[in-house]
């Protein structure tokens, strides 16, 4: 088991341990490469499972679509990429002349559904019967390697498996958008957030380099993410793991990696084993409206919360841990919760709270069912061999 941001210096670059090798392994020459990819990231994009179910109509545009190498921005950027990565400026040029602008990622991110739906709405997207029996199915398949991961990086297997059930549908919906046009579209024609892609192309561009890929075939979401667990470029670089130690880090078709990666994303931003994720809770009418829904890492305890009208309504005694308070807009009325640490790693992966409780409610009824069901009749000893 090796990571991927095990690192040696050279030129100055970040380059990944098995990039040492006069020869880089595709991780992509074991299955076709047609992945169908939000942001594994510390930002809150939608995953690609849930903008197909939220535009099931968008299209792919057209081959006159504008490509990138005139405009003033992509200029910059070249600059840049020579003279701090050393690129040839004649590399970078042809990527961007054949990276093209897509008018359908500028409208699916001016709309994703944590920022249009309330809660009741959003649970419904995932806390559904198909979803938990996709679950139940993936976690009986892959089983051998979840519990090794989750013994490995102390993250429960059902927040695992939620999390690639939420971004991908355990990795049917992976994205369908080359990598490169969704980050040259938003970098270069999205302002609100293109200095965030515009460093995420930069990212994409080095990960190229380090695995030898070309980035033109790579495909993801809207959002550049990609593979099972919707990891950006940046998150990649940093957090993706090559788990069975063949020198790929390989979270598009090798599942041991793609798990491995998110258990890892998971403990690198501070996920405590054992520790409770929410519980349901009171409010007092007096309690302050500004403390509300903080994004903040929780630091007031939930003994503090609850001297000030926020109470939990287990009839245990009260956490003395940290803790955040959250209402949702159920549909018989608010719903109110403590979020403990847990809750706050979980955002770290996407930032909306309506995702993170989604994930959380999801874990929790893959977690029952699976219990409930029988293991597969028809599963053979050797399965995990062929992953």
């Amino acid at each position: 088991m090796r990571y991927l941001n095990s690192t040696i210096k050279n030129m100055g670059n970040r380059i990944p341990f098995f990039s040492r090798n006069s020869f880089f392994k595709s991780p992509f020459s074991r299955s076709p490469f047609s992945i169908r990819s939000s942001f594994i990231m510390p930002a809150a994009f939608v995953s690609a499972a849930l903008l197909a179910a939220a535009h099931p109509s968008m299209a792919a545009e057209s081959s006159a679509t504008p490509h990138y190498v005139a405009h003033e921005k992509a200029k910059v950027f070249v600059d840049r990429m020579v003279k701090e990565h050393g690129f040839e400026r004649q590399y970078i040029q042809s990527v961007l002349a054949q990276a093209e602008k897509k008018q359908s990622i500028l409208d699916a991110i001016s709309r994703p559904a944590e920022k249009t739906k309330a809660w009741h709405e959003y649970r419904k997207i995932f806390i559904q019967d198909v979803r938990i029996k996709g679950g139940v199915a993936f976690w009986q398949e892959h089983k051998a390697i979840l519990d090794d991961v989750s013994s490995a990086y102390g993250v429960p297997a059902e927040i695992i498996v939620a999390i690639i059930g939420v971004e991908t549908r355990y990795g049917n919906y992976m994205g369908s958008y080359r990598v490169v046009d969704a980050l040259a579209t938003l970098g270069f024609d999205y302002p609100k957030r293109g200095k965030f892609f515009t460093r995420q192309l930069e990212e994409l561009f080095l990960l190229g380099r380090e695995q030898q890929q070309d980035i033109l075939t790579l495909k993801g979401s809207y959002a550049g993410a990609m593979g099972f667990g919707q990891f950006i470029p940046s998150s990649y670089r940093s957090f993706a793991v090559d788990y069975d130690g063949d020198d790929v880090a390989d979270i598009w078709a090798n599942k041991k990696d793609a798990i491995a990666s998110v258990a890892n994303y998971f403990k690198a931003h501070g996920w405590q084993t054992g520790e409770a994720v929410v519980e349901r809770a009171h409010r007092a009418e007096h309690f302050p409206s500004e403390k509300i829904n903080s994004r903040s890492r929780p630091t007031t305890s939930a003994k503090t919360l609850y001297k000030e009208g926020f109470s939990p309504l287990s009839r245990k005694a009260v956490s003395d841990k940290p803790a955040i308070a959250l209402e949702y807009q159920g549909a018989n009325g608010p719903e109110h919760w403590l979020g403990y640490n847990n809750f706050y790693v979980i955002t770290r992966y996407n930032r909306s709270h309506l995702y993170a409780m989604a994930v959380y409610q999801l874990s929790q009824e893959i977690a029952l069912a699976y219990k409930e069901a029988k293991p597969k009749s028809s599963a053979k000893p050797n399965d995990q061999a062929a992953l």
